[in-house]
């Protein structure tokens, strides 16, 4: 499927504080985003079309869990990998998101790139990815963040950084002169898409929206337009 009309900035479109009558603006009802007929290939353009406008990590997300009392719980990860099975992120599976995640394998992400005006959300079931996977994405890391993978005890508490970079120095010296082997508490999570949305900025908030709906890995998507 080819996808147009992206990446594209209405110069005319009026601001927020402007009193110009409503009279059927072409920047609300042309073509756009919300014929695509499947949100993968559509995420992939806005993601490319992200990589050249954010000023930095246009794969920054958030990730949202729940504790064990249900509280949510939200944090800031970094898109490692996304295809039709998912969206994948590396972590300390012994940190608070990965405990939460393997006690509650239910997960929402937040993409929202300023550049753009564009939001997408995801939601879904989550798995691990395979030691396979963890271990080709593990050896792209450069040597200094694999050591710091070995010597972060992620999410427990620290008393002093002095210990921490103890830690760093000590596996430094270990792994000095051979390859940084991936921890084995230290892997990927994948959150399986069954839901995904995509918010697009209009003036006088009379934004675009679609979700795309799913109700397992093998069904078809449907997709609903929604209401600002």
């Amino acid at each position: 499927m080819k996808i147009t009309g992206l990446g594209t900035n209405h110069a005319s479109t009026p601001k927020m504080s402007d009193t110009t009558p409503i009279e059927h603006p072409s920047w609300l009802t042309s073509g756009d985003f919300t014929a695509a007929d499947e949100p993968l290939g559509l995420f992939a353009a806005w993601l490319k079309d992200a990589t050249t406008s954010e000023p930095r990590d246009p794969t920054a997300m958030t990730l949202a869990t729940v504790d064990a009392d249900g509280l949510p719980n939200a944090r800031m990860v970094l898109l490692k990998g996304t295809d039709e099975r998912g969206f994948v992120f590396y972590t300390n599976m012994d940190s608070q998101k990965g405990r939460e995640l393997d006690a509650h394998p239910k997960a929402a992400l937040v993409f929202h790139w300023k550049s753009l005006n564009r939001q997408v959300r995801v939601r879904g079931a989550v798995e691990r990815v395979s030691d396979a996977e963890a271990d080709a994405y593990f050896a792209t890391r450069p040597k200094q963040a694999q050591i710091g993978a070995w010597a972060s005890k992620q999410s427990a508490p620290l008393e002093r950084r002095l210990a921490f970079e103890k830690a760093v120095a000590r596996y430094a010296v270990k792994y000095a002169i051979s390859e940084v082997p991936r921890p084995p508490y230290w892997s990927g999570y994948r959150i399986v898409p069954l839901r995904i949305e995509f918010w697009h900025d209009r003036p006088f908030r009379l934004h675009d929206r679609i979700e795309f709906q799913r109700e397992s890995l093998s069904a078809p998507w449907s997709k609903t337009r929604l209401y600002p």
